[in-house]
């Protein structure tokens, strides 16, 4: 398509590409030739060059009704193609795509106290943001994007304030899990428990979110680092991420509140539920301190969402709170933590378990799902 006289703007045209597409709940994911739509305004299309497996494209892909879909929300690619009115990027950018964007202007982005972005939110309807429309389809027939990025493509559209541009130099098959579950646990420890120097902690859940919560504690001077797991097999890694103790809550017949209650004096200080239970949000806030201990949920529930707490634990003085991404603001905060990671004052490489060719991502699902993995990256065709 040629472009309008009147603007020099180069019109970017429909690319067709591999993607491993879902068409069932829980089914293999379907390697299939998808049209991918030029981006609008506002809008970038990304060549993907790694895509990492989140537990919540597990979750989500056992349970969603929203099908045929694509899959796919930690990655990192260059930028191919901008839509009209983009400023920020260029062709050739290195970028990382996440799924919660940074408009820089609503009353969230503007408070200084949330990440939640009012324009840019989390998409929940398998849908771009602008338009309500979806820009993959299969041959003619639309097919569902997922948190607004679907990365289990070659090539995806992604809003332009949902991506982050990178330095270069960053080497991106490994600072795409920050584009999710590491800055998801960095920040719960950091921006919103705010742990304090000698406190204990109890993390439930040692995937990667609650070993980042682990790392994040670690380097705030926690004294105490309890996680807790029914998978024996994550004892030893814990270690290197700052855990002093695990515990198999399996090998307990009391309630396991009990027994960190009595390896903490009392309760932890602070506690995490990293697993998407709502049972164990329940455990986790009964196993902080009276007082002033805090029990922070980062999980996502698959089934029963409600919290079930008796009211007698926050008259205690105890408090409970949720968050999204660890309360980081995409463009604002992750480069600095990028910044951390090429100083090397956060661990990544350590949580990346497996590196698979895209068309092995069913592999990289049967990983995830028998608790085999911590993060598969995903490396597409060059």
């Amino acid at each position: 398509m040629s472009s309008s006289s009147s603007s020099s703007f180069e019109q970017p045209q429909v690319i067709t590409c591999k993607a491993a597409v879902a068409w069932r709940a829980g089914e293999p994911l379907v390697m299939e030739e998808v049209e991918v739509s030029p981006p609008q305004p506002l809008e970038i299309r990304i060549k993907v060059v790694c895509t990492s497996l989140c537990r919540s494209d597990l979750s989500a892909w056992e349970s969603q009704s929203l099908l045929p879909r694509i899959f796919g929300h930690e990655a990192a690619g260059i930028v191919e193609s901008i839509g009209e009115g983009v400023r920020e990027f260029e062709k050739g950018d290195h970028v990382l795509a996440v799924f919660t964007g940074e408009c820089g202007s609503c009353r969230h982005c503007i408070s200084g106290k949330s990440n939640m972005c009012q324009v840019l939110g989390m998409e929940r309807k398998g849908l771009m943001h602008s338009d309500q429309k979806s820009r993959f389809s299969i041959k003619g027939k639309p097919v569902y994007h997922y948190c607004a990025v679907s990365s289990f493509s070659e090539y995806t559209v992604v809003h332009s304030g949902c991506a982050v541009k990178v330095d270069p130099v960053a080497p991106l098959h490994k600072i795409c899990l920050l584009s999710c579950g590491v800055a998801a646990g960095l920040g719960a420890a950091w921006n919103v428990a705010d742990v304090q120097k000698g406190s204990s902690v109890v993390i439930f859940g040692l995937g990667t979110v609650g070993l980042s919560v682990a790392q994040g504690a670690k380097l705030r001077g926690a004294a105490q680092i309890i996680g807790v797991d029914i998978n024996p097999a994550k004892a030893e890694q814990a270690k290197t991420f700052g855990v002093t103790d695990f515990i198999n809550s399996n090998d307990y017949s009391e309630h396991i509140s009990q027994v960190i209650k009595r390896m903490t004096e009392g309760g932890a200080d602070f506690s995490f539920e990293c697993v998407g239970d709502t049972g164990i949000a329940t455990t986790a806030l009964q196993s902080c301190s009276d007082g002033w201990g805090m029990t922070v949920t980062l999980g996502v529930p698959k089934v029963k969402p409600e919290v079930s707490v008796h009211y007698g634990l926050f008259l205690s003085g105890k408090s409970l709170k949720g968050t999204l991404f660890g309360g980081w603001k995409p463009k604002s905060d992750i480069p600095s933590l990028i910044e951390k990671y090429m100083n090397k004052e956060i661990m990544i490489d350590e949580l990346v378990t497996h590196n698979l060719a895209f068309d092995d991502i069913n592999e990289a699902f049967d990983l995830m799902r028998d608790g085999k993995c911590l993060r598969c990256v995903l490396h597409m065709p060059k």
